[in-house]
């Protein structure tokens, strides 16, 4: 049997022969040419990786873009697409998938806005022009270890309005004896409560009328409640910060196999628990900081903790929480990515609808160009005038109709690479038994 896990020694295992095969699906242009990436349209679902076990996923690369066209020749990106694409992965043929998060908040992109940073599971990297953008094109990877057992399916779902462009690479092993009976199951969930249900946001921090008693966790935010045995490995959390002070204070509690009061781990605040002091400062570490801090773009913040060396284990359940505001006073808006691993099957969970999951503005307006709408009664126009105008309109027209049955070729294309994907991991399994 394989000795499948998360967390063995990262260099050691370097050192040590193996009985793997490794292999890869990705989104290369399988005619041999240039045109490297999938179209997903609007409604529809790809398949990235559909791989029989015994096996363990051991790195996802991404980078994509999903545009409105305004007219000819001028496309802007779509804002929101990071919060519009869902990332959904199933383990050895379970109906429920156990990983069910936003494309941005997968990869600790919260407010689909664009960031720069690095930790040891998750980095992002863009180019100066696109950091802090709402929608900014960036390298997403991904190094976290996700062992199958029989199967791995990996989709995108476009729940948005504009064709959705994917570039992937999915990285892999291949095992011939089965994985251990021990091996737990990587599984990730998104939450979102917008805004917070807390009981008077007009009352500062740190201040005699918000120090009040919490001793049940009862109206605290909930990261992950999920049933089973396994391990808790960290969250990133995104904060929209309606009050314009420090959004944070709140203990975190960990109530673990059930029990009610007192919880198992009992914090002493936000930054705390986020291992930084004093409020969040602009500093990415290997198993912790900001993804987004708040100073770079006022208002956001998107903070990660990871507990790669330190795992929170359970029996039969855990519940991890946090106050929003010393004892759950403030009422911004809060979304955050668990992280976990655990046995199969898992407790189901589902996720809002993509217009409950979509980022605020605070007086932003975005990338995409506000037009001023005609006036009911136009000022008198020439005939050339009246020509232009009709031309811009056809020639417009033109244009979306041009780039729709372009999308609808390039989706078709991307369902036979998906299907030709499908049959090379299938290839490579039989050769490897």
């Amino acid at each position: 049997m394989v000795e499948s896990g998360p967390f063995g020694g990262l260099l050691a295992n370097l050192t040590r022969a193996r009985d793997a095969r490794t292999a890869r699906v990705s989104s290369w242009d399988q005619t041999g040419r240039n045109q490297d990436a999938w179209t997903i349209l609007p409604g529809q679902t790809a398949v990235l990786a559909d791989l029989q076990g015994p096996g363990c996923i051991t790195h996802i690369w991404m980078t994509q873009r999903s545009s409105q066209i305004v007219g000819p020749d001028w496309q802007v990106p779509d804002p929101d697409y990071y919060r519009k694409v869902l990332l959904r992965i199933y383990w050895d043929d379970q109906e429920n998938p156990s990983v069910l998060v936003p494309l941005g908040d997968f990869f600790c992109l919260g407010h689909s806005i664009c960031s720069n940073f690095s930790s040891i599971p998750f980095t992002v990297s863009a180019n100066e022009n696109q950091r802090y953008k709402f929608g900014g094109s960036a390298a997403l990877n991904c190094y976290l270890q996700m062992p199958f057992g029989k199967r791995a399916r990996i989709e995108l779902e476009n729940q948005g309005e504009n064709p959705h462009t994917q570039y992937f690479y999915i990285d892999y092993e291949l095992y011939r004896q089965p994985l251990s009976p021990d091996t737990l199951y990587f599984h990730a969930q998104w939450r979102r409560e917008n805004p917070c249900d807390g009981w008077d946001s007009e009352i500062q921090v740190n201040v005699r009328e918000a120090n009040v008693v919490n001793l049940s966790g009862r109206d605290n935010y909930t990261i992950l409640e999920a049933e089973g045995r396994g391990h808790y490995i960290g969250c990133n959390i995104s904060v929209t910060n309606f009050q314009g002070t420090w959004w944070g204070e709140g203990d975190d509690m960990f109530f673990i196999d059930g029990e009610e009061w007192p919880p198992s781990l009992h914090g002493t605040g936000s930054e705390d628990y986020l291992n930084q002091a004093w409020g969040m400062q602009d500093n990415a570490f290997p198993m912790n900081g900001s993804a987004l801090y708040e100073g770079n773009k006022p208002g956001y913040q998107v903070s990660y903790r990871f507990h790669l060396v330190d795992p929170v284990r359970f029996e039969k359940s855990i519940r991890v929480t946090i106050e929003h505001g010393h004892g759950n006073h403030s009422t911004n808006d809060w979304a955050s990515t668990a992280y976990w691993y655990q046995t199969l099957p898992h407790k189901p969970f589902g996720i809002l609808p993509v217009e409950k999951r979509l980022p605020i503005r605070l007086g932003d307006l975005g990338v995409v160009p506000i037009q001023p709408p005609i006036p009911p009664t136009p000022p008198a126009m020439t005939e050339e005038m009246q020509e232009m105008r009709q031309a811009w309109r056809q020639r417009r027209e033109a244009f979306r109709q041009q780039r729709q049955q372009q999308a609808e070729e390039a989706a078709a294309k991307t369902q036979q690479q998906s299907a030709e994907n499908i049959r090379h991991a299938v290839r490579i399994r039989k050769a490897f038994q």
